[in-house]
């Protein structure tokens, strides 16, 4: 079976006027999908300025149609479901019959794709990029919560959580289901090898800067560690203002460091960063497979990554240095060792991410799951 599909994507999160950002990593999914197949993507999302009840906006673009419903909010969790499921039957009625269903993040969205199963037979799977079913973050999902997504996993003809990692914890929870792991997409052409480096010794690190998540605090004290043992150097923190470290940075008074905080950027200004520098670091204290790692490596730069998730899975020895989370001695005897013997294989790195990540490889993956699963629904 290698017919040309209509995919719909329903979407607990994707980029929008309201949160421009959230989940760009499952519109790349949907980007690689549309190489081999049509896609409609649905995404509904409470909007503060909203001054209707539902509007709906739509974007067409490479056999990927957008559609996304901005509700008016309301306090009321009665009235929300109702705007909700308004906004969904609106939606259905626009984008016509569909071959399959591709839930990313399962709850809520995916009561919809258990709507569409049970009434119209369309199969369904699900990709899952949440860090909520690791412990503790799991121990606050609620009882109903939990009892629906284990229904929504049941029925599904595969879940694919992007590490192997996440689907233990998933199936650790009670989530019993037919995984099939599929990892995150990278746009191999925009995220590429360049000659060019920054003058100075360039660290980089992007992220939503959650302290809680991303020990950004952690960061900041190895900074200054390192300016007093190497000088001027430069590290850029992108993805958000430095507002809540103000106290810290200050505290620390850097010198000679160059600490850059560089609020949202887009795709092409942040490969840019990436491909500039000499380093890139991730200090978190949880994760499941981020994509700047990948990226990183994608531009031939290596990464200094605390062990944590399934970031190990897809991280080979010689592209950088796992590390303990919480050990900034380790951080920074690691960034002190790049610094005199960095690594250079960047070739390596690009046509690895070429071969797991890419856009068409990822299409392919779950090109062969629609198939499998429409062959077990017929």
């Amino acid at each position: 079976m290698n017919q040309k599909l209509h995919i719909l994507f329903l979407c607990g999160w994707y980029p929008s006027k309201v949160l421009p950002t959230n989940g760009d990593f499952i519109q790349r999914h949907a980007e690689a999908v549309a190489l081999k197949h049509n896609v409609t993507v649905i995404h509904i999302i409470s909007d503060k300025s909203a001054t209707q009840k539902i509007q709906i906006d739509t974007k067409n673009s490479n056999h990927l149609t957008t559609h996304i419903a901005y509700i008016k909010p309301s306090t009321n969790p009665i009235i929300k479901g109702f705007r909700f499921y308004n906004a969904y039957r609106q939606l259905l009625k626009k984008i016509g019959s569909v071959d399959h269903v591709h839930v990313n993040t399962l709850f809520p969205f995916g009561i919809f794709a258990l709507h569409l199963k049970w009434f119209k037979k369309i199969p369904f799977i699900i990709s899952e990029h949440w860090t909520g079913y690791q412990k503790p973050q799991s121990q606050d999902i609620s009882f109903l919560e939990k009892a629906i997504s284990k229904r929504i996993t049941k029925s599904a003809a595969f879940v694919c959580p992007v590490s192997i990692h996440l689907k233990k914890e998933m199936v650790l929870f009670g989530l019993k289901g037919n995984y099939s792991p599929v990892p995150n997409v990278v746009d191999t052409e925009l995220f590429s090898l360049v000659d060019k480096k920054e003058k100075s010794f360039t660290i980089v690190h992007v992220s939503s800067m959650t302290d809680t998540h991303k020990n950004i605090s952690g960061m900041l004290r190895v900074a200054k560690r390192l300016e007093t043992e190497i000088g001027a150097f430069t590290w850029k923190f992108i993805g958000g203002t430095s507002e809540q470290f103000d106290v810290l940075i200050e505290q620390l008074n850097f010198n000679r460091a160059n600490v850059q905080f560089i609020d949202h950027v887009s795709q092409v200004e942040l490969a840019n960063h990436i491909q500039t520098a000499h380093l890139f670091v991730l200090f978190s204290n949880y994760e499941n497979l981020p994509c700047v790692i990948l990226e990183a490596f994608s531009c031939g730069i290596p990464v200094i990554s605390t062990n944590v998730g399934g970031i190990s899975e897809y991280f080979p020895d010689d592209f950088g240095f796992l590390i303990e989370k919480q050990n900034q001695h380790q951080l920074l005897r690691k960034i002190r060792k790049m610094y005199h013997n960095p690594i250079s294989n960047s070739n390596a790195m690009h046509e690895y991410v070429i071969t797991h990540f890419s856009r068409k490889t990822i299409a392919t993956h779950f090109s062969e799951l629609y198939y499998k699963s429409l062959k077990q629904q017929s």
